[in-house]
């Protein structure tokens, strides 16, 4: 099947009352599946009647970019979640998605946004920066987006991604010479990194990103069902108690993302998302042998030991303490 074959499908579910108007995606990267299989048994449950909605609206999109979807592949042309906004001018797959995708997100208040990770770890949410009214990503949702995700069932939170991203943008901008290439160009725009949650908060909405698992991690799946549950219940649209909030939860807070600057950087060990690391850590080598060593104690997130020259390397993080009593 050709990609102009394909075709972009949302399943809507209206209550007659009043509420919380939600939109749940999967897919979004086409190898990460989890949120498919569990926003389909969702669906199923509802039309069964098992579920029932009782305000508001769900909006549930089970596969986000059918283009990777269909390969079983991270991305069609080009990464979703990354420079996610519509474009008078589509080229790639992509665009064409942006363009279905940003609207219907600004239909609605709240962004579910399922996904999973390559390498072995536990799941996590990504949320939005605290309240303020800065240039990078200003926002006024912070405790409701935060009280949502203190009930997704997870243990561990991280924060900081937009500005985080935005300082490594200015660094690659920094390196750009004149022979750089239409990547390196995309790679240093001051909108790369915004995606599904990023442009949901772009629109005046709050949104988080769950990270389920492994990809293909049997529990993955249960964990984006427990997930979207826990969330329909919160909100009140969908019958059930209300989850209580996640009591014991560590918080990280992204400091700073490293890129390879060659091929032949790598690393002087097999790290993983949420490994430890002390400060002066030996996490890397260049290929011209200088080091890359660890600014202060935190934890390794989305090492990729496969990119390319250009490319996000890892993510380094520190503990935070904005989890604090009363934030449930």
């Amino acid at each position: 099947m050709s990609s102009q074959h394909l075709f972009f499908n949302s399943q809507r579910y209206q209550s007659t009352l009043a509420g919380s108007r939600i939109i749940i995606t999967g897919a979004v990267h086409g190898n990460e599946i989890c949120g498919t299989l569990a926003i389909r048994r969702v669906i199923a449950e509802i039309d069964a009647g098992i579920i029932q909605i009782v305000s508001g609206c769900v909006t549930f999109v089970p596969v986000t970019n059918p283009l990777a979807y269909q390969r079983g592949e991270r991305q069609g042309d080009r990464n979703l979640n990354r420079r996610l906004l519509p474009t008078a001018t589509p080229v790639e797959f992509e665009d064409h998605v942006a363009n279905w995708l940003c609207p219907l997100l600004a239909e609605h208040d709240v962004l579910l946004d399922l996904h999973s990770f390559r390498g072995e770890g536990e799941a996590f949410v990504l949320v939005g920066p605290e309240n303020n009214d800065g240039d990078i990503e200003p926002f006024s949702h912070a405790e409701a987006e935060l009280a949502m995700a203190l009930r997704l069932g997870v243990h561990r939170m991280v924060d900081g991604w937009l500005s985080t991203y935005a300082r490594g943008v200015a660094r690659r901008q920094q390196r750009l010479g004149p022979n750089a290439d239409a990547r390196m160009l995309a790679n240093a725009n001051t909108q790369f990194g915004v995606g599904t949650t990023e442009y949901m908060r772009s629109v005046g909405g709050y949104a988080v990103t769950l990270e389920c698992g492994q990809h293909l991690d049997p529990q993955a799946p249960e964990v984006a069902y427990r997930a979207i549950i826990n969330t329909l219940t919160h909100l009140g649209i969908i019958a059930g108690t209300a989850p209580a909030a996640v009591k014991e939860i560590e918080s990280l807070r992204i400091y700073d993302v490293i890129d390879k600057l060659h091929d032949d950087d790598h690393f002087i060990r097999d790290w993983r998302s949420f490994d430890e690391v002390k400060k002066g850590d030996l996490i890397g080598l260049r290929h011209d042998g200088s080091e890359v060593r660890a600014e202060m104690d935190g934890r390794m997130i989305f090492p990729d030991a496969g990119a390319h020259c250009g490319e996000e390397w890892f993510y380094i993080t520190r503990y935070s303490d904005r989890i604090q009593e009363g934030n449930a």
